[in-house]
């Protein structure tokens, strides 16, 4: 049996002006990547950044960054060979033993292909991101060769130069865009430390900046806050800015001190600093591509069933034949939802759920149909459970809650074959997510076997409350009774239904005697005429009365 040829590598992308590796490692620097071979030296345009997954063939594209995820000391020996037999200007790699640096840089080195090692405690998804940004910050229409570093982190070193401190800027999920660099590595606190590793700030410092109110001075103030050394905490003295457009904010400065204390006009250049930050994000966010446009209207169109998977797997250059999944979101009860949805940018939202999800699975796509959020999430492993999809849900709802003060529903859909079962696994979604509006569920996040029996009457009562001719009258009457009077009979009759017709169990829950609870049963019966012994009629009675009051 002749083995299949290896793929090519996928043509090129539309040649761009791109960063050199001497300016990429000026803005990653020590914090996230080492340089340990660089054969064809630090001139090296960089002008993509391609992530190889272990189940992906080993190929790359010329000229990019290859990430290679979960690949460490052999394993990452095709990723440096197919990089060199591609063109790629730079393979990243975890070491998982300090001695495997040798035998991988002498592969390098054979191949042509730089290798940086990326730090243990660094997430992908996060130097992937900051790589990225690098690459979009890159002066237009000139070349690698010139020097420049992207705006962002050229904006944190200037910050940090006239500051005298170390400086990052982040998005207003505490997501680090860009960094400064800092010549002394001991100067750097375990905020700032654990914030790049990690990509943003650990939770139990950033509760700590809520407790003491830094995040809401942030949103209501322009002003350069200070924020004391914690030294029992790990924290230095520091300041921060709020990135302003407008009364939106867009994201924060954040100056640390060294050894040395900040200069004296350091809230001067602080806010300077913070007004030209403004006008790279807006930028950012109005440069919203054709591209990006094109992807979410495809992805929508195949959620709701009107396009099919070919033409977004055609664009995105996805595999339509593994598995995929949809998670579906809504917008909770809750005070922050009846006081704030309105306040709060759907954009914000869905920022979070990005981040979150991206972090999780590098193909998720996010989109807004009507009212809900769905995250596609395609080319699943095919070992993925629901247990893990609703773990993932939960997160994004525990950060909803955390960071935004906001109840957000999390459903999980199905897991179907391909793209072309999508609507399948949304239809799913949305089933859960009527659920739990409809008859009220414990749980903010659920997959189907969860709540089976919750969905299946939520359906239930929605086919009564679009049939009225299903209904029996003699409940429609009782109902109809109750708002006359202001009684509580029907609510009477579905407590004790629901107790299986434990008198004291359901008088309990009412709060009332149980000789009351016995009174209203027969005085229900005696106004109706129905008759509470007979299973049908319970039966019945225990689904009708469970409609919402009319009007």
């Amino acid at each position: 049996m002749v083995p299949p040829a290896t793929p090519p590598p996928p043509p090129p992308p539309p040649h761009r002006a791109g960063i050199s590796l001497r300016q990429l490692l000026m803005s990653l620097g020590e914090p996230l990547v080492e340089l340990q071979a660089a054969p064809a030296g630090l001139d090296v345009e960089i002008s993509s950044v391609a992530l190889l997954d272990p189940e992906d063939p080993p190929v790359a594209r010329p000229g990019a960054l290859v990430l290679a995820i979960g690949a460490r000391g052999r394993a990452a020996f095709p990723a440096l060979r197919a990089g060199g037999r591609d063109g790629a200007a730079a393979v990243a790699v975890k070491l998982a033993a300090p001695g495997q640096a040798v035998a991988l840089s002498e592969t390098a080195v054979e191949a042509g292909v730089a290798l940086l090692s990326v730090r243990g405690e660094a997430r992908w998804e996060q130097v992937d991101a900051l790589a990225r940004a690098a690459l979009e910050d890159a002066p237009s229409g000139r070349s690698g060769e010139d020097g420049e570093e992207g705006d962002l982190f050229a904006l944190a070193q200037t910050t940090a130069v006239l500051t005298g401190g170390i400086v990052s800027i982040e998005d207003t999920a505490n997501r680090v865009l860009a960094y400064s660099r800092s010549a002394d590595h001991d100067e750097v606190d375990d905020l700032r430390r654990l914030s790049i590793l990690g990509w943003q700030g650990p939770e139990p410092y950033l509760a700590r900046l809520r407790e003491w109110g830094v995040f809401q001075r942030l949103r209501t103030s322009d002003d350069v806050i200070t924020i004391d050394s914690h030294p029992e905490l790990g924290i230095r003295r520091r300041l921060a800015v709020a990135i302003r457009s407008g009364e939106r904010q867009l994201g924060t400065i954040w100056v640390q001190e060294g050894s040395a204390p900040l200069t004296e006009r350091s809230d001067q250049a602080l806010l300077g600093a913070a007004r030209v930050a403004a006008l790279h994000l807006v930028r950012r966010r109005r440069e919203l591509s054709a591209d990006l446009t094109l992807t979410r209207t495809l992805a929508a169109g195949l959620l709701e069933g009107s396009t099919g998977p070919q033409p977004l797997a055609s664009h995105l250059g996805l595999d339509a034949s593994r598995p995929a999944a949809v998670l579906g979101f809504s917008y909770g009860s809750g005070e922050a939802t009846a006081s704030g949805v309105s306040e709060l940018s759907r954009a914000e939202v869905g920022n979070l759920i990005s981040v979150h999800t991206a972090a999780r699975h590098r193909s998720a796509l996010v989109t807004q149909v009507d009212s809900r959020i769905y995250v596609l999430l395609p080319q699943l492993p095919r070992s993925i459970d629901l247990g893990t999809l609703r773990g993932w849900a939960q997160e994004i709802s525990e950060a909803a809650r955390r960071h935004l003060g906001l109840v957000l529903r999390g459903s999980v859909g199905c897991v179907v074959r391909g793209l072309g079962d999508v609507p399948e696994s949304r239809r799913e979604a949305d089933r859960i997510l009527d659920a739990m509006v409809r008859v009220g569920v414990a749980t903010t996040v659920a997959a189907l076997p969860d709540i089976q029996a919750e969905v299946l009457v939520s359906e239930l009562l929605a086919l009564l409350t679009a049939h009225p001719d299903m209904r029996d009258p003699r409940l429609t009457a009782l109902v109809a009774h109750d708002s006359r009077s202001q009684g509580q009979l029907a609510e009477s009759v579905l407590a004790y239904l629901d107790a299986f017709g434990d008198v004291r169990a359901a008088a309990t829950e009412l709060h009332v005697h149980p000789n009351t609870l016995r009174y209203r049963i027969r005085r229900a019966e005696e106004l109706t005429g129905l008759d509470l012994s007979r299973p049908d009629q319970r039966l019945l009675a225990m689904l009708q009365l469970r409609l919402p009051p009319a009007g």
